[in-house]
């Protein structure tokens, strides 16, 4: 044997043995700065601790990185409505739907609801089944043919990809719980902690089905994959075993699919990133802050409302779908301006800085918020939102341990949720009423009075509408326009599309946060 040879086999035998042993050459645990116990150590505690990662999107989700914008008019208030006056605020960093959500995603949607909730199993299903079909009587009018799109808009292959429409705000929220319930559903099976054949044993599961909150609680417990009782899996119990129920603490489970809210879909519509002079390529070349003017359309480059070419290969082109004047949806034959009479499918036109499809025109769509004309001077400058209902789970018996008697589950197999007491929030400094939607309505420091159907159409059941449809002059088209509809009302010319909330580093996957400098050296 060369000499070579026989130092590496002493080497291998050395380090075989240090390992067996418990020598340094054993891989270094992480360790709590807080307690100096080890993190994953069965010998110590078993805290199971997964090594801290952002959150990737979802299908069909984009990042939208966040940042300060003026909310609000674009241009001269022609309506006289004074409902979006201007006002500074911040937008965390979140993901949006890159389109619209079409037609053939809703009806997987309905084909889920059908097979799970199947009506000829149980005819009890049969209203949790009806009651998320949308509208598609909203295509008629008195004085229009539009009767071939009551029949075919919504369920003709032609068009799949077109914008799901006549879904109610209601059934749009619906949708996007269903949908986190799915993606989440999948995560676990590609990750081998739930079963692959549960995605195929779906039919006439009703409130049995996979609810994400549900399994956080122990309400749904799907029977383990492979992958779950391997060595390999990161997911140990205090002993160091396997652990097959997934925690939040994980890391596995997306968060919520939800309606965008106001002040998210304004931003992303605006996407100033495509405006910043000098973007941060490296972390020691940082871009100046950008104040823009204000720009008209989600299109813009420049607050002219041109789009920047060096060939001019869009001068002249449309870059939404709106209607130009009265009577003139798409321009004369032979030379069709938008080339759509009514919606187009959601990857038409171009899109903005961050990738997102038709934010003006083609359809208006539904946002998260309660409408209020004088909702910007009332509401925070950070993450401004209103319609807060405040909630818990609801418990079956306080005293009981197992959360399948602990806690209850609805028809549709969500976990139960009540209001919060109120009698309970007295002592609180930050909200004292769980039922946030009407706050300082009606009081003397904001003067607003809201009596629906008397002096008023606004209730507490009016969301903002956003974006401008195919239906709409160009003024609609602007992001900081807004209009309002009941939240079970629905139209031809209003859609929707998802978001999701991100947790992070806000400028993205592999930034810091925060400013970071190398400690120096104090000299003793």
């Amino acid at each position: 044997m060369k000499i070579g040879q026989f130092l590496l086999a002493i080497a291998i035998t050395l380090s075989l043995g240090a390992c067996k042993n418990g020598s340094i050459f054993q891989k270094k645990k992480d360790k709590s700065s807080a307690t100096g116990w080890n993190y994953n150590d069965k010998n110590q505690g078993g805290f199971n601790v997964m090594k801290p990662k952002d959150i990737q999107a979802g299908p069909g989700l984009v990042f939208v990185q966040g940042g300060t914008f003026v909310m609000g008019a674009a241009e001269e208030d022609v309506m006289a409505d004074w409902n979006n006056n201007p006002k500074r605020v911040t937008v965390s960093s979140f993901f949006i739907d890159r389109t619209e959500v079409a037609n053939v995603h809703y009806r997987e949607y309905l084909f889920w609801l059908n097979r799970v909730f199947d009506p000829l199993s149980d005819p009890e299903y049969l209203p949790i089944v009806q009651s998320a079909y949308p509208d598609t009587l909203v295509w008629r009018s008195e004085l229009s043919y539009n009767e071939p799109y009551v029949e075919y808009y919504f369920r003709h292959p032609s068009f799949n990809y077109y914008p799901v429409v006549g879904v109610s705000w209601q059934q749009a929220t619906d949708y996007c719980l269903w949908r986190t319930d799915r993606v989440n559903e999948l995560a676990l099976i590609q990750g081998g902690y739930v079963n692959k054949n549960e995605l195929k044993n779906i039919t006439g599961k009703g409130m049995d089905n996979f609810n994400t909150k549900s399994y956080l609680l122990g309400l749904t417990t799907p029977p383990p994959g492979s992958a779950a009782k391997s060595k390999k899996n990161p997911l140990t119990d205090p002993n160091g075993r396997p652990r097959t129920q997934v925690t939040m603490e994980d890391g596995v489970l997306f968060p919520d699919y939800r309606l965008p809210t106001e002040a998210e879909w304004e931003y992303a519509a605006l996407a100033y990133i495509g405006q910043n002079p000098r973007p941060r390529s490296k972390e020691k070349n940082r871009g100046e802050e950008l104040v823009a003017n204000k720009q008209v359309y989600s299109w813009n480059n420049n607050f002219n409302g041109l789009r920047e070419n060096r060939k001019s290969a869009w001068t002249g082109e449309m870059l939404a779908n709106f209607k130009r004047g009265a009577g003139d949806m798409m321009g004369v034959a032979g030379g069709l301006n938008d080339r759509a009479d009514y919606t187009a499918p959601v990857e038409s036109y171009y899109p903005n800085s961050f990738g997102i499809y038709n934010m003006s025109g083609n359809v208006s769509e539904w946002v998260r918020d309660v409408y209020r004309p004088t909702n910007y001077e009332t509401g925070e400058d950070f993450n401004y939102y209103r319609g807060n209902v405040f909630e818990k789970k609801f418990v079956l018996d306080p005293n009981e341990s197992d959360p399948a008697l602990r806690y209850e589950k609805d028809s549709l197999g969500r976990v139960k949720m009540v209001r919060e007491n109120d009698e309970d929030l007295k002592k609180r400094r930050n909200y004292n009423k769980a039922y946030a939607v009407n706050y300082l309505d009606g009081d003397s420091l904001s003067g607003s009075y809201y009596g629906y159907g008397k002096t008023t159409l606004i209730s507490d059941s009016s969301r903002v509408i956003k974006g401008g449809s195919w239906s709409d002059l160009p003024y609609w088209l602007s992001p900081g326009n807004r209009r309002f509809l009941e939240q079970d009302q629905a139209s031809s010319t209003i859609g929707f599309r998802c978001a999701m909330d991100y947790f992070g580093a806000p400028e993205g996957k592999g930034r810091k946060t925060g400013n970071n400098w190398p400690t120096k050296r104090t000299r003793r």
